[in-house]
């Protein structure tokens, strides 16, 4: 089946654009207009890559992107900000591309995008140094020792490892690991972190996951 591409942008004429370049590329396409028909679009349709313009009525791209979880989404934008870039990067985004762009350029993006998603979402173990985790059997290990996590450090610790370069903000991980677990809040998250980087550490010695200050968590 072709992949499914939203794209979620109030500007008729660019949409239109992207609706016509991806249709020939044979990606099946569907449109919102705003951001809160995009929350109701995507409560009934999971679809393989998202384009997010952020200028957008009602819910905004930047109110919009933290409720998305587990589509990679790109940033189509005419902020130019360096900083609001970073920031949504950090919060989630898998990338972003200004307006005016080269549509050759977008494809190429789009095309690297459902590459790797695809390529993690099929593989059911996931690695990082002698760190491995099973999606299957949920089970961890390190240098083929079993780590006994409880439910919410194993979802902590997915998210990580499902992002490695990615520092994941408190807000986002919470978000997220809402998914797996339900018994993880704000104020909990903290120690969750710190029984999982001390059970990380007692099987090896070595560090796994690092805090990066005042924003959040990242893969050592």
């Amino acid at each position: 089946m072709n992949e499914h591409i939203m794209v979620i942008d109030d500007d008729m004429h660019i949409g239109n654009m992207l609706e016509e370049a991806l249709s020939r590329e044979n990606y099946r396409v569907s449109r919102a207009y705003s951001g809160t028909e995009a929350l109701m679009l995507l409560s009934a349709a999971r679809p393989d890559l998202i384009l997010l313009d952020l200028m957008l009525p009602g819910l905004t791209g930047e109110e919009l992107l933290p409720k998305i979880s587990g589509i990679p989404v790109i940033i189509v934008s005419a902020k130019i900000d360096v900083d609001n870039k970073i920031d949504l990067l950090l919060k989630g985004a898998a990338d972003y591309i200004t307006k005016p762009f080269n549509m050759r350029e977008l494809m190429a993006r789009i095309k690297v995008q459902l590459r790797s998603w695809s390529a993690s979402a099929h593989s059911s173990e996931l690695v990082y140094r002698e760190l491995r985790l099973n999606t299957n059997t949920h089970s961890v290990s390190i240098s083929g020792s079993e780590v006994k996590l409880t439910r919410t450090e194993y979802a902590i610790l997915k998210l990580l490892m499902l992002n490695p370069e990615q520092v994941i903000t408190k807000s986002v991980m919470l978000d997220r690991i809402s998914e797996d677990t339900p018994d993880c809040t704000e104020s909990s998250l903290k120690q969750h972190i710190s029984n999982l980087r001390r059970k990380l550490r007692s099987a090896d010695g070595g560090e796994y996951i690092e805090a990066v200050w005042g924003i959040g968590f990242k893969m050592a």
